[in-house]
């Protein structure tokens, strides 16, 4: 089985706030998050809602870390077996808050002018 391709969102100038966003979190939540991140790439679309959710009226989808500190990733599916990561929070409320939404939606939209010129 072919597997997917994981991507990290970059800005213009090469930066990559998902990726800083993991690099800083402890050892034992990245090692779970690699983890997590396998069987993405192993599964795709198919990982099961144990891990992944999608977000209503979004084109995003929530990857769940669970464990002392709920962390999310929120990603999309792109053309070639491809996710972008796009945005991680460490969630502290039962819902997720909008502003997060948005901010993973504006680097999406970011993203895509940028492949589409």
């Amino acid at each position: 089985m072919d597997r997917w391709k994981i991507i990290y969102y970059e800005t213009a100038q090469g930066q990559s706030p998902i990726f800083d966003f993991i690099q800083n979190l402890d050892i034992r939540i990245r090692n779970k998050i690699a983890d997590v991140l396998d069987l993405l790439a192993e599964y795709g679309i198919q990982i099961g809602s144990h891990h992944a959710k999608k977000l209503a009226g979004t084109p995003l989808w929530e990857l769940r870390i669970l464990g002392e500190s709920s962390i999310r990733l929120f990603y999309v599916a792109i053309v070639g077996k491809q996710f972008l990561l796009l945005h991680g929070i460490i969630k502290k409320t039962q819902k997720t808050p909008t502003k997060e939404i948005k901010t993973a939606l504006a680097r999406l939209k970011e993203y895509q002018s940028r492949i589409m010129s």
